[in-house]
Order: C-alpha cells, then sequence, then structure tokens
C-alpha cells in the first residue's frame, strides 16, 4: 500500500471510529457566545473549517486542524500551571492534537491536561474560554512536518496548587507560576497565553 493509499485509510478509520467528534467540535462552536468580534470571527472560520474537511479534526488534515487545549487554575492560590514546551521553547498550557477515542473536545482537553500535567484531578468548564488560531511546525503521520495552522479551542481547567505535577516527555518543564507573575524573557509567556489568563481571571471573577 502507497503512503498516500495509507493516510486516506487512515483519515476514513479516524473518521469511522470517531464520528461524533466532528459534530461535537461544530456543536461547541456554534452555540459558543464570543466575548469580542475577533473571537466571534475565529468561531466563524473554525466552523467553516470544519464545514470544508472531514477530517478537520485530525493532523492528516493538512489544510490545518483542530486542537483542544486547557489553562489549568487553582483560582484560591492565583496560580496556573504551565508546560515548558520543547517545540516551541516557550511556557504554554497543557493541550495538543485530538485522538480516536476522544469522544469530543472537551475530554480531548482534559485528557491533555492530566497527560501532561500529571495532575489527576481536574474540572474542566464546559463552555470554551477562548481560541486561538496558530501557525506551527506540525509533524504528519508519515513523520514529515510541514507549518500550517493549529484552530486551538481552549478550556479553562481548575486544580489544586498544592498538587505537584508530574513532568512527561512532552515536556522540559512543569511548574505552578502565580497568574500576576508569569514568565518573561525569550521562553516566556507569549500573548496569546497571557490572554487566556486574563480570559480565565474574567470568567472566574464573574
Amino acid at each position: 500500500m502507497t503512503p498516500a493509499m495509507t493516510e486516506t485509510v487512515l483519515t476514513a478509520t479516524m473518521t469511522a471510529t470517531a464520528p461524533d467528534l466532528h459534530a461535537d467540535a461544530h456543536a461547541v462552536l456554534t452555540r459558543w457566545r464570543a466575548q469580542d468580534l475577533e473571537q466571534n470571527a475565529l468561531r466563524l472560520a473554525y466552523l467553516e473549517h470544519l464545514d470544508r474537511h472531514v477530517d478537520a479534526m485530525w493532523r492528516t488534515c493538512r489544510a490545518g486542524h483542530l486542537t483542544s487545549s486547557a489553562l489549568i487554575v487553582d483560582p484560591t492560590a492565583g496560580q496556573v500551571l504551565l508546560t515548558l514546551h520543547p517545540g516551541v521553547g516557550r511556557w504554554l498550557q497543557t493541550g495538543g492534537h485530538c485522538e480516536p477515542d476522544d469522544t469530543d473536545l472537551i475530554s480531548a482537553a482534559e485528557r491533555e491536561a492530566r497527560e501532561e500535567s500529571g495532575v489527576e484531578q481536574v474540572s474542566v468548564h464546559s463552555d470554551p474560554l477562548r481560541l486561538d488560531r496558530h501557525r506551527v511546525s506540525c509533524r504528519g503521520d508519515d513523520g514529515q512536518r510541514t507549518l500550517l495552522d493549529h484552530l486551538d479551542v481552549q478550556w479553562l481547567a481548575l486544580a489544586d496548587a498544592r498538587t505537584a505535577p508530574v513532568r512527561s516527555d512532552e515536556s522540559l518543564d512543569l511548574r505552578w507560576w502565580p497568574w500576576d507573575g508569569l514568565p518573561d524573557g525569550p521562553t516566556g509567556a507569549d500573548a496569546s497565553v497571557r490572554a487566556l489568563v486574563a480570559a480565565a481571571r474574567r470568567r472566574l471573577d464573574n
């Protein structure tokens, strides 16, 4: 079987094994109420991408694909748990690609949060917090890397900062940070992470 045939079979298999994931993403983004015009424009762009690509949830979609991430927060301690991503080289929230066993976007975010933080007691809020579309170097199933868009759906997750995180192979470092003292410098939290933390604080204040 040629690589192209293998990719076609893999895409069909994933679509068949998790038909609800695409539908769930569409439903979540249809009902979600964005907080500003920029976020609403992203919401509509995500929906259009889902309508155009049956495999929009998978890394096989080289036109770009949806991902799911979670900002882990302890609001009582005023702290956020961030991971130093080896590929990006910056402190980020937990998250990544959807997998065939994921039945919906929120469970994908919860799985990623637990896997990348080592914290088992994580509670994810029922509505997305924010959307962020960013260009990344992404590895395909053939092992080749190409630049494409990750259409990230970002969630708020609650955990206890007294719980010691456990670093996985997907992280260079992992630690709790005061949300008033996010890391700076070349590896520091970028504008998207700072916007995500600000959105989390607004939601928790309401």
